[in-house]
């Protein structure tokens, strides 16, 4: 459209002006969960370290077992946590789930196709070599890279963490983000509504976003509607924050002071992005005041143990970003592009998120911009549109799964694929 930037164009302007953290960390492995691996983990052992029964039941000699009914006598009995003796012929071991083979095994009958009177097994089935067996290393391998640098981490990716004793990783520093408000008519929840007022619904999305994302968020509340006031709180949000990121008010109003507040202060581009819902969107940045060094041991209030003042932030600059105060607009935006941005800066490698090709139970007019509609997987695995895809209605995004991407001007008839973004791959 013209005047408009597209959307893969805005992205690329963003991911450009996008500074990864260079300081890290090392954090406990069960703390590590929502950061982002500096450095890569490899394994110094075998996962298994031994070969392993996966069920309850009889190690024994395939050998001994050529018939249903073959008679054995159990030798002995290995619990998880211990290990066994060679396994003579003619005998079977009673094995319980996890615990190693014992020599000479080299399978496992579970313990329904088998029946035990005193020390005398009746085993019926025929096993096969391997049967019910965990081989030695056959999820992870001694020396192998288990977690690649500029992974997010999740609690599987801890849990493989953990599984080859990595009691610590080296993850990068949280991103520090400066979140606030701008209007008198703000109020928030708790407070009585004035005349004109509206409660501060962005406030409480955004932050939950941020946190999600593993940030440490500086929440400086509602910045009253003055030029002082608002130049004061960005230069005070660049002091000790990476990136400054606020909702509606950037606008050339007479009582929109952000604009010119963060031009006095930095420099700041206005883009109008081809996307619906969305459009307006801020990207800038806010001078930071030279500041002495802090004194060693310092902690970061926001940040906690392990974050020093001095590391907080780096550069001579803070980013600045403004997103479109419709609930809405200012949710979708944040997710298709301030969180790539701040993947970017947090050290991630998966920037952009996976889609899945799903079919619209639905028909709907396109529209010039690309549009990013909110829907739901219903029970046949199609997709159900929410009936009203207005940026102001902000139960859509409770009730949907997550974003159709559409292009511009595409209309949708029932039963074509689209291309459907999850929120499990945005939140």
């Amino acid at each position: 459209m013209s005047g408009m930037l597209e959307f893969d164009d805005a992205l690329g302007r963003l991911l450009a002006g996008a500074c990864p953290v260079g300081q890290t960390e090392s954090v406990p492995t069960q703390s590590a969960a929502g950061r982002v691996l500096a450095m890569g983990l490899h394994s110094a052992i075998d996962v298994p370290p031994l070969d392993n029964t996966s069920m309850d039941g009889y190690a024994l000699r395939c050998a001994d077992v050529t018939a249903s009914g073959a008679r054995l006598a159990v030798a002995q009995r290995i619990p998880a946590g211990s290990v066994g003796h060679t396994l003579a012929p003619g005998t079977a071991a009673r094995i319980f789930t996890g615990a190693p083979l014992p020599a000479g095994a080299d399978a496992v009958v579970m313990q329904e196709l088998c029946a035990v009177d005193g020390d005398a097994l009746t085993v019926n089935h025929v096993p096969h070599v391997g049967e019910w067996i965990r081989r030695r290393g056959e999820d992870i391998a001694a020396g192998a890279e288990v977690l690649a640098p500029g992974t997010r981490l999740t609690a599987a990716h801890v849990g493989v963490a953990a599984s080859v004793g990595a009691a610590r990783l080296t993850v990068f520093r949280r991103l520090r983000v400066a979140l606030f408000s701008t209007g008198d008519e703000l109020a928030m929840p708790g407070e009585p509504l004035k005349p004109g007022g509206i409660y501060n619904s962005n406030r409480y999305t955004l932050r939950a976003l941020l946190e999600g994302l593993g940030c440490a968020v500086d929440d400086m509340g509602i910045v009253p509607d003055s030029r002082e006031a608002t130049r004061a709180a960005l230069r005070n949000a660049a002091a000790g924050n990476d990136l400054i990121l606020t909702s509606g008010g950037v606008s050339v109003g007479e009582e929109d002071h952000v604009k010119p507040s963060v031009e006095a202060e930095g420099s700041l581009d206005l883009w109008k992005i081809a996307i619906k819902p969305g459009k307006p969107l801020a990207f800038g940045s806010v001078r930071r005041e030279v500041m002495p060094p802090a004194k060693p041991g310092a902690v970061s209030p926001a940040d906690g143990a392990g974050d020093t003042a001095a590391s907080a932030v780096a550069g001579p600059a803070a980013a600045f970003i403004g997103l479109p105060g419709n609930p809405v607009s200012s949710f979708v935006t944040f997710l298709m592009l301030v969180r790539p941005f701040i993947l970017k800066c947090q050290g991630g490698s998966e920037l952009r998120p996976r889609a899945r090709g799903l079919q619209a139970d639905f028909d709907c007019k396109g529209d010039p911009r690309r549009e990013f509609l909110r829907a739901r997987i219903n029970d046949t695995g199609g997709l159900d549109l929410f009936p009203n895809q207005s940026s102001g209605v902000l139960t859509s995004c409770t009730w949907a799964d997550g974003l159709i991407d559409n292009p511009p001007r595409q209309a949708i008839a029932s039963g074509d694929t689209v291309r459907f973004l999850p929120f499990s791959e945005l939140l």
